[in-house]
């Protein structure tokens, strides 16, 4: 802290008597957060190795520049919303936008939970709709995968009927484990509980099943997207969830007026327009994630799970997961996720798949971490 903000601190009032009128169920949850070192090589978010191309962000710009800034953006972006409709075979009143595909959780788990309806979800799984569901004052029930983080869906069922679970949440390819769903999952959730499943699909262009086929005999699904992973527009916040009319008009309550800003749906709707290059990245990245997981797999000392996504979770066995972090990033610039601190990803790290040159270079400092080089 330097010594402005400590002076600061100071002279702030004491916090108790607003933090008392704070739900007690927030202020015990940790926030989500993210500490980011720099590093000649990230790969710790689960991001495209790839910026957008230079002539898209030309396009987009000189579009943006064309608009007036002044004004607020669409408050439904029709023409968006069509061409994403097309795409996914669905209905435009289906589909809503979003600052990023988190919004959607946040607005699709509040206008579902009221005090005390559970969430059942996979453990492990992403870190938000723990937090999200307490903060709206519902109760979170995590159900462990299975052996080798399979997803055991007797299980999820089995729990999501004995908790009468309001919300089941599907996340697949699953974040932080890359486990895709097996065939006719999503039916057999639909089918033995009452819930109303929230397939998130933020990975699934790299893998696995999708549940978008069955949008139209289904009216308890949700199903979430992004332009974040895939399409490498994080720094953009673009996501959007594709629902029931009826469901989408009630998700839609819950949405801030005037979410996404004019620039980063000129630039989603200019991506829809680079089909060629999305499906050619794609395919680069699950050749290359492949190749990358059977090269680590063969060196003594971890153990690759199968991935679905555009990630590898990997346990360490012959050094503490938490040392194997701090060598790769101090002594090779790599930068990786650090999952090693809950009780199911012990000595787990996250390592994203970038480019061939980054995936050789992570090959290469973990052979020689754990050879003692």
């Amino acid at each position: 802290m330097t010594t402005l903000h400590a002076a600061r601190e100071r002279h702030l009032a004491d916090p108790a008597a607003a933090l008392a009128l704070l739900k007690p169920a927030v202020r015990a949850q940790a926030a989500y957060a993210l500490a980011a070192p720099a590093a000649r090589r990230k790969l710790n978010q689960n991001e495209s190795p790839w910026d957008v191309p230079a002539e898209l962000k030309r396009a987009v710009l000189e579009r943006a520049v064309a608009q007036p800034w002044q004004r607020y953006p669409e408050f439904a972006p029709e023409r968006l919303l069509a061409r994403l409709a097309e795409y996914h075979a669905w209905t435009p009143d289906g589909v809503l936008a979003g600052n990023g595909s988190n919004e959607l959780i946040q607005a699709t788990l509040a206008v579902a939970l009221d005090a005390g309806d559970r969430v059942v979800a996979p453990s492990p799984t992403f870190s938000l709709y723990r937090l999200l569901t307490h903060v709206l004052g519902g109760r979170y029930v995590p159900v462990a995968l299975g052996a080798g983080f399979r997803y055991d869906v007797d299980t999820l069922i089995a729990a999501a009927r004995r908790e009468r679970a309001k919300v089941v949440v599907l996340n697949s390819p699953n974040n932080p484990t890359g486990s895709a769903l097996p065939h006719a999952a999503v039916e057999r959730v639909l089918e033995e509980t009452g819930a109303l499943v929230v397939c998130d699909e933020a990975y699934q262009d790299f893998g696995g099943p999708s549940a978008i086929p069955l949008l139209a005999t289904e009216s308890r699904v949700v199903v979430l997207r992004t332009f974040s992973k895939a399409l490498g527009m994080a720094g953009l916040r673009f996501g959007y969830a594709l629902a029931h009319p009826a469901v989408a008009r009630e998700i839609a309550k819950a949405k801030l007026p005037y979410n996404v800003n004019l620039v980063t749906l000129v630039a989603a709707e200019a991506a829809l327009e680079q089909e060629e290059t999305r499906v050619e990245r794609i395919g680069a990245v699950v050749e290359t994630r492949d190749r990358t997981a059977e090269r680590l797999a063969a060196i003594p000392g971890l153990t690759v799970f199968p991935s679905a996504a555009n990630f590898l979770l990997v346990r360490f066995e012959a050094l503490p997961a938490g040392v194997v972090f701090k060598r790769l990033l101090d002594e090779h610039g790599i930068l990786v996720r650090d999952l090693s601190g809950a009780p199911e990803l012990r000595e787990c790290l996250r390592i994203t798949i970038g480019t061939p040159d980054d995936m050789d270079a992570v090959v290469a400092a973990v052979g020689a971490i754990l050879s003692g080089r």
